[in-house]
């Protein structure tokens, strides 16, 4: 008879295992208490620590796009005839709203908003605010307020004064620009110490953005109007002639209708307002989260130091 059938395999005793599980825990409790007590009191210092960012956000709609194609349509409608002459007119149409947010989130874009609006100081050394006086708390060793001079310290490869490209990195953690596929609705959204500067910048973005398109669009359509105006003195097709006169007025709507509304691109349906209630941090998830990883490693500490002792 086999050493196996003579000893055949003990069943696992789950009950066993489970009091000795129990037995370790209990006899390391004051390890694993203490270790989960000192992470909830780093959690709870940390948190209150932490500066409130509040977030401020506009609902959009994109615009009437049928002043947008219009000449699109017409080149599809008309390009053979054009062609004869050795014209190339335009064909296809183009999402304006897709392609103004794309702007919006663009590095000269940006760039140039923040030199427009004047904002580097708020956005690169800003630290906290001051909701009884209202006013924004600038890291003194970055900025001299009286002597509105940088004065932070960098490396020799950089200026005290933060480059575009730190400002357009910066901006862009606190930019959130989102449409639904299906509604087609636009959420432009900033996260900042301040909730007036929040909204005050969101204001910015989409009013800055509309006038952005709008200009582009009346540019182009002034630079086809001056251009078909040439094609129309340079050819004697009468049936041509009447294409052009058609593109022409087709360009002419989009400037007029780019100048009936500073809202080109995108409608305004919910604007921004300064939120009363701030968007981040959640304390007491921190502090939950900290007790859960604190008892985690108190239990793995205890493991640790049960399994030294027994190895002994």
């Amino acid at each position: 008879m086999t050493d196996s059938q003579q000893n055949p395999a003990q069943p696992y005793d789950d009950e066993i295992d489970l009091r000795e599980v129990f037995r370790v825990l209990w006899a390391g409790k004051w390890l694993i208490g203490g270790i989960t007590f000192a992470a909830a009191v780093i959690a709870v210092i940390v948190a209150l620590m932490m500066p409130d960012v509040y977030r401020a956000e506009a609902l959009l709609a994109p615009n009437d796009q049928e002043k947008v194609g219009g000449l699109s349509a017409l080149a599809s409608q008309y390009g053979g005839l054009a062609s004869l002459a050795g014209i190339s007119l335009p064909t296809g149409s183009t999402d304006k709203t897709a392609l103004g947010l794309e702007v919006l989130k663009s590095r000269k874009f940006i760039s140039e908003f923040i030199a427009r609006h004047d904002i580097l100081v708020p956005l690169m050394a800003a630290e906290d605010w001051d909701a009884d006086s209202g006013e924004l708390e600038i890291n003194s060793k970055a900025y001299d307020v009286l002597a509105k001079k940088w004065i932070r310290e960098v490396s020799s490869s950089r200026e005290a004064k933060p480059s575009m490209q730190e400002a357009y990195d910066k901006f862009t953690n606190i930019l959130s620009v989102s449409q639904d596929r299906e509604s087609g609705l636009v959420r432009i959204a900033i996260e900042h110490y301040s909730p007036a500067i929040a909204k005050q910048w969101v204001d910015w973005l989409v009013e800055d953005i509309n006038q952005t398109i709008m200009q582009r669009d009346v540019a182009e359509a002034e630079q086809a109007i001056s251009y078909l105006n040439e094609q129309i003195e340079s050819t004697s097709l009468a049936d041509l002639q009447s294409v052009f006169f058609t593109l022409i007025e087709e360009q002419t709507k989009t400037v007029m209708l780019a100048k009936v509304s500073n809202e080109y691109l995108l409608k305004t349906l919910d604007p921004a307002v300064a939120p009363e209630r701030k968007a981040r941090p959640k304390r007491s998830w921190i502090v939950i989260f900290a007790v859960i990883l604190g008892g985690v490693f108190g239990v793995i500490g205890q493991y640790v130091r049960h399994s030294i002792i027994s190895a002994r």
